[in-house]
């Protein structure tokens, strides 16, 4: 593997039974995850957008291995992440964390904005006990994430949204670690709260060289933050390259449709350019569409695309696209 990848994703599946009766027999899965390979490079932010329901989430959440896959391989560092269990795994863990959409539903609000962030310092070793060292930690992160560290007394239901979400990056920062994946860390707030998230976790990054996996749906502030996007339907990756290629030549129709969608400031602009407007409803992914996924609602179906699922093929300069169109 090129030593410049930090996490690399290889087609990965994950299924989840559907089942009914008395017996609890399964009578189906629900294809979350079906076959999505990627890379991302050390200090880089890959972005991943698609509708609600494409399995963004999941990705994310088997990449932390928070769900144990049906299929596939997380290389992190050159270890395979499925292979691990127990306490290989928890060590492990100190180097990817996650931050969670909700940011009052992911914080106990029976701790202390001190003891949430502190907690991974003694589950982790990385301090003895709650004495000055520990104190002086957690004072340090808080002002990391601009809050104030007299705030550490405080808990969660007496800080706002924005300060919350604060709290939720300072927990994962605590540990230092190498990857973060970011779920959706901006969709709860006001637009002018996400913007100064934004602006932290960019400096974030710089300061500590992080990498992240940047979740939304989103598409004006996954191109303001990610160095790479990868866009999502139906389980699958349909196309995945730089943020500004993405944004200034999509291929795939419904990166197109998506893109199309998203709002423009400037009202003589806006009223020049062509609106895609998709046919139906998203499918369900217990039960997939035959051949490619997107098909049903494409404006560019052809026969094949009804008979065979197209492969991510990379059509140049690192810009992957499946499609048999393109």
């Amino acid at each position: 593997m090129d030593n410049n990848i930090l996490v690399e994703v290889k087609n990965i599946r994950m299924y989840f039974p559907v089942v009914a009766g008395m017996m609890r027999r399964k009578i189906a899965d629900v294809k979350a995850v079906d076959d999505v390979s990627f890379f991302i490079r050390k200090g880089e932010t890959l972005g991943l957008v698609g509708e609600s329901g494409c399995g963004k989430t999941t990705t994310g959440r088997c990449i932390l291995q928070m769900n144990r896959l049906s299929s596939g391989e997380v290389i992190f560092e050159g270890i395979d992440l499925t292979k691990l269990r127990g306490e290989a795994l928890r060590k492990m863990r100190r180097n990817i964390q996650l931050i969670f959409q909700d940011p009052y539903a992911s914080l106990d609000p029976r701790m202390t904005a001190g003891d949430i962030v502190g907690e991974p310092l003694l589950e982790h070793d990385i301090v003895k006990g709650k004495g000055k060292e520990y104190q002086d930690q957690v004072a340090e992160i808080l002002r990391m994430v601009e809050l104030e560290p007299r705030m550490s007394v405080r808990y969660p239901h007496e800080f706002s949204g924005g300060q919350r979400q604060r709290l939720g990056i300072a927990r994962a920062l605590a540990v230092r670690p190498k990857f973060i994946v970011c779920d959706e860390p901006v969709s709860a707030l006001d637009v002018s709260i996400q913007a100064q998230i934004i602006r932290l976790l960019t400096r974030l990054k710089d300061d500590f060289n992080l990498t992240y996996l940047f979740i939304a749906h989103d598409l004006s502030v996954v191109r303001y933050i990610s160095d790479r996007v990868a866009v999502m339907y139906l389980g699958k990756i349909v196309e995945i390259t730089r943020s500004d290629e993405l944004y200034n030549n999509p291929i795939h129709p419904y990166t197109q449709a998506l893109l199309s969608a998203v709002p423009i400031p400037s009202p003589s602009v806006d009223r020049l350019r062509k609106r895609i407007i998709l046919a139906g409803d998203v499918p369900s992914p217990m039960n997939p569409p035959h051949g490619c996924h997107f098909h049903p609602r494409c404006l560019q179906c052809k026969d094949t695309c009804r008979e065979k699922g197209p492969e991510l093929k990379d059509i140049g300069d690192e810009h992957w696209v499946a499609c048999h169109g393109c």
